[in-house]
This record gives structure tokens, C-alpha cells and sequence, in this order.
């Protein structure tokens, strides 16, 4: 059997409480925020919901991103991994807790949508600079003359579906 490892977890929902940013002993940006995600299910011929809430913790620019423009019950997408970690406490307990580890944060709400009352959206924040993620080496399209690539029009009605 081949050495299969997979972890990647991804999820919707909104924001507990407003992330606050911290800063560790070595300079390094780090945010734990919990995330409320609805879950659907069927009790007694009816349709009920009930919230899990999901412990994050984002990192270095992550972090930075998400403390700047997400405040409680923004809705937030976000892709990470799950982490396990165990400590132990004051009372010589071992204390255990699982999180997901924020890769990846995305916004779910528009630009015009009402955050909240006496809460600004990104864009109206003022002075602020927009985040640009690091551009880490993607590839630009061009073709042999180093134009960039020519696409067909397509007539929407020529389409079978």
C-alpha cells in the first residue's frame, strides 16, 4: 500500500467574535478565532439546524488579513489543515485540543453587503491597502510571439446546454 497522507479541510460559516492579532516572542503574527457553521439535519418530520463551532488559528499574513477585515459574525470562507495538539495545564493535566490551521481566507459577503452596525467593510476603511497574496512564481500565458493568447468568440446560443 503506497504512503497516502491527506489533510485539508474546508469551511463556511461566520465568526464568533472579532479576531484579535497577537504578536509570539519572535516578531511572528498569529490569530485564534472560533468559526459557527450551521448544520441542517431531520428531528421528528422536521427540518432543525444546530451550529458546530470550529476553533481556527491563522498565521503571519493570514492572520494579519483576517484581524484587518473580519469582525464578529462576518461570514468568512477558509481553507487549512487540522492540527492536534496536547499541552499540559497548571493542575499537571494533559489538556488536548484539535483546530484548523488557516491556509487560505476568502470573503464570502459582497463589498455593498452591511457587515454590521457600527463596523466598516473593507473597502470603506480608510487609508487602508487592499491584500495582495505573495505571488509565489504563477505562470504567465503567452504564445510563441509572446502576445498574449487570442480566444474565440462564442455564440451563447450555439452552446447544447
Amino acid at each position: 500500500m503506497a504512503n497516502f497522507n491527506f489533510n485539508k479541510v474546508i469551511i463556511g460559516g461566520r465568526l464568533t467574535a472579532d479576531p484579535e492579532l497577537k504578536t509570539t516572542s519572535t516578531g511572528v503574527s498569529v490569530t485564534s478565532f472560533s468559526v459557527a457553521v450551521n448544520r441542517s439535519y431531520r428531528a421528528k418530520n422536521a427540518e432543525d439546524t444546530q451550529a458546530d463551532f470550529f476553533n481556527v488559528t491563522a498565521w503571519r499574513q493570514t492572520a494579519e488579513f483576517v484581524t484587518r477585515y473580519f469582525h464578529k459574525a462576518s461570514s468568512i470562507c477558509l481553507v487549512g489543515t487540522l492540527q492536534n495538539r496536547s499541552w499540559i495545564d497548571n493542575n499537571n493535566v494533559k489538556q488536548y485540543r484539535t483546530e484548523i490551521i488557516a491556509d487560505e481566507v476568502f470573503f464570502v459577503d459582497s463589498k455593498n453587503e452591511n457587515p454590521g452596525a457600527g463596523q466598516q467593510s473593507a473597502p470603506s476603511i480608510t487609508g487602508a491597502q487592499p491584500y495582495v497574496p505573495d505571488n509565489y512564481g504563477a505562470p504567465t500565458f503567452t504564445n510563441a510571439d509572446g502576445d498574449a493568447p487570442k480566444f474565440e468568440e462564442i455564440n451563447d446560443d450555439e452552446l447544447p446546454f
